[in-house]
């Protein structure tokens, strides 16, 4: 038989096992905890999004309630100002908070102090005002949209949360069964008894889990993207998609997660050959991608989430006093470019796919011993 008609007897193959294996992965009953895992911060967002609508709306109510205000008027109330002149120029607060405080002042001396609290809004931003003594102490505007901090709040939420525990565990959960899967539903004979070469069953089954996996989480994050816009009016939303390149960032957040399943699926699939007890493996790749920022430079190649990490659109800042441990977390320290980022996560992945290939050749069945 020639070259070109092997090679399509073998995709014939592959094609054959991915129908098969994506029924068992969508609809297997050991995998639907990976659909709660993935719809998690999903539902993350949509709790923010409510209690960001409801902010709105109690500012809404703020606002009537009381003289109209401008954003430009909250912006001029300033520490030092005296209670007399905030009413002048925002006029009589909605919302007063009154109470009395002991300041000490010497062993057995205190000093009583009257504050009070101003709550002012513009209908979307609002204004706390608090007073010692009739005197301005502390301004706080409350934005209603600070694009800015919202786009490195979801940047957090997708580098901590997302790729190092959502998307770890469900490549975990498909892709460590593929085979080991097979092992306990003793059915994986079925397969070996078939006249199909071990490396190509081996290639249907990865790419099936790579489809399972990247339909499961990209859904996930363009939900997840959806949520995030949901409190958002009309304008917030146009600013924030084109002119803080939020559709850019959403499209690249789409492709890293995509990069994450086969960084990731690529390892669980060798490990679910390697290895009997799936929690081995998994807790040894979690320790090691979670110390990779203190890890040497050469070690830190052979890590998922250094080149994952390198290519998150947005850099999570560090704030002043932050611990050293975490600020080395969550910065980057030696970010890569992107093309060097995709070519390693392709080069870490085609390395443990050459792993698996060896290891599924001299793969020997016994059921007794599981």
């Amino acid at each position: 038989m020639s070259q070109l008609s092997m090679s399509r007897l073998w995709w014939r193959q592959i094609k054959a096992v991915i129908r098969l294996e994506l029924k068992k992965t969508f609809f297997a009953k050991r995998g639907l905890w990976i659909y709660v895992v993935a719809a998690l911060p999903v539902a993350l967002f949509v709790v923010y999004a409510l209690a960001m609508a409801n902010h709105q709306h109690q500012n809404a109510n703020l606002s009537r309630q009381a003289r109209r205000v401008t954003y430009q008027e909250l912006l001029a109330v300033k520490p030092g100002m005296t209670r007399e002149e905030v009413i002048a120029v925002l006029g009589k607060p909605p919302l007063d908070f009154q109470w009395t405080r002991n300041r000490p002042l010497g062993p057995n001396a205190t000093e009583q102090i009257a504050s009070e609290t101003f709550r002012y809004s513009d209908g979307q931003n609002g204004l706390d005002v608090e007073l010692s003594n009739g005197i301005v102490d502390r301004v706080h505007v409350e934005e209603a949209y600070n694009l800015g901090q919202d786009a490195i709040m979801y940047a957090g939420v997708f580098q901590f949360f997302f790729l190092r525990l959502v998307v770890f565990f469900g490549c975990l959960g498909i892709f460590m069964n593929l085979f080991r899967g097979e092992v306990l539903d003793k059915s994986l004979h079925f397969y070996f008894l078939s006249p199909i070469r071990r490396d190509v069953l081996m290639a249907g089954k990865f790419i099936a889990g790579l489809l399972a996996t990247c339909t499961i989480f990209v859904t996930s994050e363009l939900l997840q993207t959806a949520a995030f816009l949901w409190h958002f009016n009309d304008r917030a939303k146009d600013l924030y998609l084109y002119q803080y390149h939020g559709l850019q960032h959403a499209a690249i957040y789409v492709g890293v997660t995509v990069l994450a399943c086969i960084g990731y699926g690529a390892f669980f699939m060798v490990a679910g050959m390697l290895f009997r007890n799936p929690i081995i493996p998994a807790a040894a790749v979690l320790i090691w991608e979670g110390i990779n920022p203190f890890l040497p430079a050469v070690l830190k190649q052979f890590s998922v989430i250094y080149y994952l990490k390198s290519l998150c659109p947005v850099e999570i800042p560090v704030s002043p006093g932050t611990p050293g441990l975490f600020a080395l977390l969550i910065s980057n320290a030696d970010p890569i470019s992107p093309p060097l980022a995709i070519a390693g996560i392709l080069v870490v992945a085609f390395i443990a796919l050459f792993v698996s290939s060896m290891q599924v050749r001299r793969m020997e069945i016994n059921y007794t011993s599981e």
